[in-house]
């Protein structure tokens, strides 16, 4: 048999390149005429009308504890320091870190409903309590795993694998981005060290073009590396040498027909595009000294408030979904410190953030999630003052505000214990249906053909959340 020519593998390769929903092309093309295809996604059109078009998802990473901040239980005051039974202990998977049979462990904290609505918020949060009429609450999540990287990515991704595209970059893929000079999909980081680290396959873009992957903005200096000329180089001077770039990757692109090239010529545009945009955004200068106040947060220095901020800036400009890691919520020991530390920090700015969006009009169409990769046992990992409490998967609580979600609401019941989801329960692929069903789209219905298989952001699984839309 004769071996292929190279002319050959290159016509193959350029058919399988631009048969792939067309990405390729659509990038490329995206490039000649602004006017037609700026901020057009891979769909032709949305599938119900949308309640949000953009999306805020603060990320507590480590496991922010449900039963201290969201979801009282009575019954563990009755049963503080006693052994949980063997009973409830079956037909789940095992403690992360602990070993034998631990000992309830009661809240400390007061608790108190807020608002019209009556939600349950503790004493921990008394910003948030103050927009609690806002907050979709739900106490019934329930996810697969009480390993953090695995559970961040089944978070993100609707998978326990860390190759697949994230949530943001299903979005970025699916909805485009309403904003040609900054990116659809923004990463902001803050919090205190762990020992967890914050993987980049937790904003990835798995099998997607990386143009859909989130790009992390720094704490200290520029948002963005490079984005600078070196000194002596003009724009113009970086323009013509884009330009060059540019016309050498659409020659090597008409050939092969590789979806990559498209994103990286697009990529190259983006940042020319960005070196004026982010800066500004960036500045904080022209914030009125009352919004400052109100996210209590510092211009010259990195915070999560800071980062609320910056997140109403991103989506005011268009940004399609801003996602904020805070880090310093896995309290296996010395938790009421910890929790109060964590909770001191980001209570005002996730008020702040709800209140600003609200009163600009942006919270309607806006949807902001919260919650980590799992929650917090109801029994004590460590006795004594330094107590804290283990990774816990079978039930725990998120929330939702804005966008289409039925605001004042407290959806699903864990049981008396705190333990398992036994009202409504919430699995993460239903969570994601009903995020893309807020964006309008139909997650049975935004799909990645991949290596003969169709692939989704809930791989076969997900139900519409009827009972939580507005």
């Amino acid at each position: 048999m004769t071996a292929p020519s190279l002319s050959t593998n290159m016509i193959r390769r350029a058919f399988l390149g631009r048969s792939a929903a067309g990405i390729g092309s659509i990038a490329l093309a995206s490039l000649l005429r602004n006017d037609l295809f700026a901020g057009s996604g891979t769909l032709s059109g949305l599938h119900t009308a949308p309640k949000a078009k953009r999306v805020i998802f603060l990320f507590m990473a480590g496991g922010p504890s449900h039963i201290d901040l969201f979801d009282p239980k009575p019954k563990l005051n009755e049963l503080d320091g006693k052994p949980i039974p063997e009973e409830l202990l079956k037909n789940h998977q095992q403690f992360a870190l602990i070993r034998g049979t631990p000992n309830f462990k009661r809240s400390p904290y007061k608790f108190q409903r807020c608002g019209q609505s009556g939600t349950v918020i503790s004493e921990l949060l008394p910003h948030l309590a103050k927009v609690a009429d806002h907050l979709t609450v739900i106490r019934s999540m329930h996810t697969e795993t009480n390993v953090h990287d695995p559970g961040v990515n089944f978070m993100n991704c609707g998978t326990l694998l860390g190759d697949r595209p994230t949530l943001g970059a299903w979005l970025s893929y699916g909805l485009g981005s309403e904003n040609d000079d900054l990116p659809a999909y923004i990463v902001l980081t803050s919090g205190v060290s762990d020992g967890q680290p914050l993987l980049q396959s937790f904003w990835g873009n798995g099998f997607l073009d990386s143009r859909h992957a989130g790009v992390p903005f720094r704490n200290t200096g520029a948002p963005v590396l490079h984005l600078s000329n070196p000194p002596g180089v003009e724009s113009a001077d970086r323009r013509r040498e884009l330009d060059l770039i540019r016309w050498m990757n659409r020659r090597q692109y008409d050939t092969l027909g590789d979806p990559e090239i498209a994103s990286r010529i697009a990529s190259y545009e983006m940042a020319f595009r960005m070196q004026t945009s982010v800066p500004q955004l960036a500045d904080l200068d022209d914030e009125p000294k009352h919004i400052l106040d109100l996210y209590g947060a510092d211009p010259a220095k990195p915070s999560f408030a800071r980062n609320c901020l910056l997140a109403r800036r991103l989506v005011e400009r268009g940004v399609r979904f801003v996602q904020l890691y805070d880090r310093g919520w896995d309290s296996h020991t010395d938790i009421d410190r910890e929790h109060r530390r964590q909770c001191g920090a980001a209570d005002q700015p996730m008020a702040a953030l709800l209140t600003d969006l609200a009163q600009r009009g942006l919270l309607d169409d806006t949807l902001v999630i919260w919650g980590g990769e799992f929650g917090r046992t109801p029994v004590a990992q460590v006795m004594g003052k330094t107590w804290g409490r283990d990774h816990h998967p079978h039930g725990f609580t998120m929330w939702l505000a804005g966008g289409g979600a039925r605001p004042g609401q407290t959806y699903g019941v864990t049981d008396e214990f705190g333990y398992h989801a036994v009202e409504n329960p919430v699995h993460v692929n239903d969570l994601h249906a009903t995020v893309l069903h807020l964006l309008g789209i139909d997650h049975r219905k935004l799909i990645f053909r991949k290596q003969g298989r169709d692939f989704r952001l809930t791989d076969v699984a997900g139900k519409v959340l009827e009972g939580i839309l507005a």
